[in-house]
């Protein structure tokens, strides 16, 4: 046997709430107390495979300080597969290199065994091999221990069987294949029963790799030819706390100023939020209950094979949580840092512990709020913002996710994700043109455009469980220019919907209505917009599927076809794509689509949210050989939450170490900081 994944499965979401007293409505605000009589039981998941027949099985335990006992043994039906673990993947490269085909098919084009790297891959869609846990591994010529590995693709791909340990197939594209590999007459993907072995087909076009080095290490890039000079001007920038952070951690309990949640590192989402309040006025008013990256896929835009098999899950195919870094303080975490460790297990059940996974730190977030009165004798008054960042790095082969969720003052949550590494890069024959699905980013290089789709899944409790969602479009007026409602034809306004069924609550994104989406509690209203108290989703990065709605990235990505889903709350009802996404041939039984099934009444209830965002990744050369993070946020924001601004209790501090910089040049230079010369730090 060998163990995929163990995690504990949360408690009931009533008795958790009920024991640390937070609300769970309106009538509870400033009354609710904890409950420490309730009992909560500790339970976990694990799945296992049999290596020998390839049966998965799911366990379930109870646990305590003893003793763990067996309560359920599930055993997956044939084709399912629990997630590639990172054992897994480090063997798929090694079954690699050492296969005789591969290595002649590296030698025929230059390149030597000790060369060989294999990336290995969940296999994405793959009906010719049924029954086996498949990976594709994608193939590169590494020359010495560091340089870049992908920098030197390869023009043929590997299908393991990460039960046997053993190559299954080699695939090569059919363009390619002179010889004529005979495809299906509905795609460009061989036919099961015909597909051809690269080795015995006849008249192939073997495609040399790149010359190019391409490398990104420092001591790498100093021995090129002439040097690689580093920037010498580059003055050290600290980030300093003297009297320490104004946060406190108690076991997984993290609070922050007003802010109250507890956090975890989960082997497959990541962080995990749960009970996230804030104390408002001294009253306790509940937010979310639990926050999380729930899924994402990466579709490519390349239409012939094997390419259509990349569509990475890297949520569900592998787990954010065991892909994470140790992280490095100073580098990838700059000023007074908080980590917490992260512990999964390896195949025999094994702890494995990943240092410092999980990083929390402040940060200086800007001018949180200011006002300048210009009028002779005013004052000008301003206040900058510091947030609480939560954040992990992880690595998904070539790709690094750097996921951060951030904590404002003014009751803002904003979801970050930093997108870097390096780019999935394909070998391209001398003279060939990149045509309209890639950029050739290196001589003989390319990188085929993609999608990064992201999907968050929110459990909202605004000051209670029973809450609502909020359409806002906000569109320019009926009336027309002229008439006494619109005289001057400037008029706009917004117009809302209350979504009432789940099929009223799969919707999209409009940037030319300026959409945004709130969850409200229809219970409580502010006593001057007179609305709802809510929080509003924002979110500028949500692009469309690109994929055919019929694509077979629509079929296993279901919650990639739209932005926003909403459900009637389910605490089994956590993965969009399904539990167990590797190989997955349709869209399965337990993904968002059965989630909203049926119409079932979303108002005034407790619901659940997943809401997809993310990126379209059309490549640049300046996104190599290694790419600068791109950006994208998803932001909730109170909405008729607070009765005012709640960050004018923030106070307002000079930093004494900021100082003008070329001080001793600044002779005549007038000062006008502020209104009439005042400072706004006076």
């Amino acid at each position: 046997m060998k163990v995929v994944y163990i995690t504990l499965i949360e408690p009931e979401k009533l008795d958790v709430l009920k024991f640390l007293g937070i609300p769970t409505s309106v009538e509870e605000l400033g009354k609710a107390q904890p409950d420490t009589s309730i009992i909560i039981p500790r339970r976990a998941e694990s799945a296992v495979i049999d290596a020998v027949t390839g049966t998965g099985y799911v366990v379930k335990l109870s646990i305590d300080s003893q003793n763990a006992v067996v309560d359920a043994v599930e055993m997956l039906p044939r084709g399912v597969e629990p997630g590639i673990t990172m054992e897994e993947l480090c063997e798929a490269e090694e079954t690699v290199r050492n296969d005789p085909r591969v290595q002649k098919l590296c030698a025929d084009i230059g390149v030597k065994p000790e060369e060989i790297a294999a990336d290995g891959w969940s296999v994405g869609y793959e009906d010719r091999f049924p029954g086996r846990r498949l990976q594709q591994c994608f193939m590169y010529q590494r020359k010495s221990q560091h340089d870049n590995l992908y920098a030197r693709p390869l023009d043929f791909n590997v299908v393991v069987d990460s039960n046997t340990n053993e190559v299954v197939h080699i695939d090569m594209a059919p363009h390619r294949l002179k010889g004529g590999s005979k495809l299906s007459s509905a795609s460009t993907r061989p036919v099961a029963d015909l597909a051809q072995d690269p080795l015995e087909a006849s008249g192939r076009q073997r495609i040399p790799p790149a010359e190019t080095s391409w490398d990104y290490l420092p001591d790498l890039l100093a021995q090129k030819e002439g040097g690689f000079p580093m920037r010498q001007d580059v003055k050290p920038l600290h980030i300093v706390q003297p009297e320490g952070v104004s946060f406190s951690m108690n076991g997984n309990r993290l609070q922050w100023q007003k802010w109250d949640m507890h956090i975890s590192g989960h082997y497959r989402e990541g962080i995990v939020f749960n009970t996230i309040t804030y104390s408002d006025n001294g009253v306790v008013r509940p937010v979310f209950y639990r926050l999380s990256l729930a899924e994402m896929v990466v579709p490519y835009a390349a239409p012939e094979w094997p390419h259509p098999r990349k569509f990475a899950f890297d949520v569900g195919e592998y787990g954010m949580g065991v892909l994470a870094n140790s992280l490095a303080l100073g580098c990838d975490c700059l000023g007074e840092i908080h980590y917490k460790d992260l512990v999964f297990c390896n195949h025999a059940g094994e702890p494995v512990v990943i240092k410092n996974g999980i990083c929390i730190h402040e940060e200086d977030a800007g001018i949180l709020w200011k006002h300048s009165d210009f009028r002779p004798g005013g004052r000008a008054h301003a206040v900058r913002s510091r947030k609480l960042v939560v954040n992990m790095v992880c690595t998904v082969a070539n790709y690094e996710y750097i996921l951060q969720f951030n904590f404002f003052q003014d009751g803002t949550i904003q979801s970050e994700i930093k997108l870097t590494g390096i780019l999935n890069l394909y070998t391209m024959a001398e003279g060939e043109d990149a045509g309209k699905y890639g950029t050739e980013v290196a001589p003989r290089v390319m990188a085929h455009h993609h999608q990064h789709l992201f999907s968050m899944r929110v459990d909202p409790m605004i000051d209670g469980l029973n809450n609502s969602v909020c359409e806002v479009d906000v569109v320019p007026t009926n009336a027309p220019t002229g008439s006494d409602e619109n005289f001057a034809g400037n008029a706009f306004e917004t117009r809302k919907t209350i979504f009432e069924t789940t099929a009223d609550g799969v919707r999209d994104a409009d940037p030319v209505k300026g959409r945004t989406w709130l969850m409200i509690n229809e219970n409580k209203k502010h006593h001057a917009s007179k609305l709802p108290v809510g929080y509003k989703i924002m979110c500028k990065d949500m692009p469309p599927l690109l994929a055919k709605p019929d694509s077979l990235v629509a079929m296993r990505a279901p919650f990639a076809k739209h932005n926003l889903w909403v459900a009637p709350y389910a605490a089994e009802q956590l993965y969009p794509a399904g539990k167990f996404v590797p190989q997955t041939m349709k869209t399965p039984d337990d993904a968002i689509d059965a989630f909203v099934a049926g119409g079932r009444n979303i108002r005034n209830t407790d619901i659940a949210l997943w809401l997809t965002w993310g990126a379209t990744h059309v490549p640049r050369p300046e996104d190599g050989p290694v790419m600068p993070v791109e950006i994208v946020h998803l932001t909730f924001k109170p909405s008729s939450f607070f009765d005012q601004n709640p960050a004018l209790d923030v106070p307002q501090a000079a930093d004494q170490k900021s100082k003008r910089a070329f001080a001793d040049n600044q002779a005549g230079v007038v000062n006008t900081n502020g209104s009439n010369g005042k400072s706004c730090c006076a």
